[in-house]
């Protein structure tokens, strides 16, 4: 019983290999959600780091703004230069005016520089600049960008400071006049339009972009207007949210509630490369809306429609615009196309989003390189189960023939073995000679790797029932015996001729007078079996024998009794 348990050698690695890719696929799950856990708190604590230092920076911006505005120099002068802009809005080139604006900008410059300010400006409650103040010059009257109108309101109605996030200088000039100065004419229109962009973009270059911190003018506990100072964003602004970034990919950026990119992107090289900017544009800022390409640009992905207008934004950034904070460390596709997993806030009070991500392929670095370990123990475990299998089966059959070879040179009992003539599922049959008679015989035996105890008892129930059988058309047996080696064999009549299946496969149909000779001898056989309550069950036409016996050609003898059942007066025995 024992070696119906047994297994080949060559199964213990294919078992463990199994083993290992359940555990693979286990510790796998196990590490890639510790993994996710450490990204969640990594990216929120990165997100928590550039958001408050954000913070800091514009609660220190309003403070500064406020401080300066609340200054008795500062104060008086801006309340004197409103309140005539109130009354008359051409007073501005009066000279009592033009001394005002001249001796603020005299006293402003110097702090505008120290606290790293570009320019100063001055702004009514009908939302108009009324002067500039870093060029010791008034200006004539402009109305606000129509985008910060909702910022000075409510500057206006809080009587708080407030920060106004990016902007391109040119949206804050490029608005209509309709009503303001009719007795000027378009030349000067068009000159106060010059004089208040060169002056907010004194000494910059290319498509720069600006920001403002306002204050309130109080007067008589009464908001008469703001001072606006103006911030160059690239300074402070995108550098603070570069305080905390994660590896060679990760980074943090803010956007306005269209999508529109407001801080400069760590990419910038990079998106001019792939086309997402061009010679122009002096950086992201303002100028990339944060949409998904679809695909990875970086790896050559090529959008099938060049109208941007039609991608939709990416998932990070339309999950911030819904106000829901959070993050997601499942790979989304970012701006560039490129997978990415980050966290997002919505900063109501600035009314911008702000988002921490890196690249997905260096977050799950750690996990990839476990993924290729395990698999490659896999594939090494089962390259030595598939090499151990061919080594178990190159050695039995090396086993096999060496038995075979060493079966010839041996004495099987009184016959000696000489070459094999055949081979089936119960033994292998050789021709032999008997010692003492002289006499050719066939033994078949069953070595010692097929020799388990059902093939033995199959083997002996095969010699038992056919050595009744005494009809000349039934294979004879002579004898039987195991040798000291273990080997069971038995031994019957040499047979000179083919089989029946060999006979049609290379001769084709026969006349019907030979096959009715056959098929009678063939029934006569098992009518005898059938006498002694012996049934075949494996008649087939290669158990059918045609020998010459005696000058007798065609003479039949039945071959292979090993499933023989036997029954006894109608019952199974």
């Amino acid at each position: 019983m024992a070696s119906r348990f047994k297994q080949p050698i060559w199964m213990v690695p294919l078992f463990i290999a199994g083993l290992v890719a359940l555990l693979g696929w286990w510790g796998n799950h196990q590490v890639r959600q510790t993994i996710q856990q450490q990204l969640q708190a990594r990216l929120t604590s990165t997100l928590n780091a550039n958001v408050t230092a954000l913070e800091i920076w514009t609660t220190n911006q309003m403070r500064l703004a406020g401080s300066l505005a609340d200054e008795p120099e500062v104060r008086a002068r801006a309340i004197r230069i409103l309140d005539r802009s109130e009354q008359d809005p051409l007073a501005a080139q009066s000279p009592t005016n033009l001394a005002d604006t001249e001796q603020l900008a005299r006293y402003l410059r110097p702090r505008l520089n120290q606290l790293g300010y570009e320019t100063a400006q001055l702004v009514n409650t009908n939302y108009t600049i009324v002067a500039g103040l870093m060029r010791f010059r008034p200006v004539a009257a402009l109305k606000v960008s129509e985008a910060h109108t909702n910022k000075f309101a409510e500057l206006f109605a809080s009587g708080s400071p407030v920060i106004i996030t990016p902007f391109k200088p040119e949206l804050l000039v490029q608005r209509r006049m309709s009503g303001f100065f009719p007795n000027r004419g378009t030349n000067g229109f068009h000159r106060a339009n010059t004089s208040i962009q060169a002056n907010a973009t004194r000494g910059r270059r290319g498509n720069a972009s600006l920001m403002q911190v306002a204050a309130p003018l109080i007067e008589d506990g009464t908001v008469v207007g703001a001072l606006a100072l103006i911030i160059n964003p690239d300074q402070e602004f995108t550098r603070i949210l570069s305080v905390a970034r994660s590896g060679e990919s990760g980074e943090t950026y803010a956007f306005d509630q269209t999508g529109l990119l407001i801080s400069r992107s760590r990419f910038d090289d990079q998106l001019r490369k792939l086309g997402l900017l061009d010679a122009t544009n002096a950086s992201s800022a303002l100028n990339l809306r944060l949409r998904d390409p679809g695909g990875d640009l970086t790896q050559g992905f090529k959008p099938e429609s060049t109208n941007s207008t039609t991608e939709s934004l990416t998932r990070l950034v339309a999950d911030a615009l819904d106000r829901d904070d959070g993050v997601d460390v499942t790979p989304s596709r970012d701006y560039r196309g490129v997978p990415v997993i980050g966290a997002w806030r919505w900063l109501p009070q600035l009314g911008i989003g702000v988002i921490t991500q890196i690249d997905a392929t260096e977050a799950y670095e750690s996990l990839r390189v476990l993924h290729y370990v395990f698999v490659a123990l896999f594939l090494l475990l089962v390259l030595c189960g598939v090499i151990l299998f061919i080594f178990s089966y190159a050695n039995i059959a090396w086993r096999r023939r060496l038995g075979e070879a060493e079966l010839k040179l041996k004495q099987l009992g009184q016959y000696t073995l000489g070459e094999k003539i055949g081979e089936g599922g119960m033994g292998v049959v050789y021709r032999a000679r008997h010692v003492l008679m002289r006499r050719d015989t066939a033994v078949k035996l069953l070595l010692p790797d097929r020799a388990n105890a059902a093939a033995i008892g199959l083997f002996e129930h095969e010699v038992c029932l056919t050595s009744q059988l005494t009809h000349p058309n039934t294979i004879q047996i002579y004898d039987y015996g195991r040798t000291p080696d273990g080997i069971f064999y038995y031994a019957m009549e040499l047979l000179a001729g083919l089989n029946l299946h060999d006979l049609v496969s290379r001769f084709g149909p026969q006349p019907e007078a030979r096959v009715i000779s056959i098929l009678t001898q063939i029934c006569e056989s098992l009518a005898e079996a059938h006498a002694l309550g012996l049934v075949h069950r494996d008649i087939k036409p290669s158990n059918i024998f045609l020998c010459d016996r005696g000058g007798v050609l065609d003479w039949v003898k039945v071959l292979d009794f090993g499933l023989v059942r036997e029954f006894r007066n109608g019952a199974d025995a």
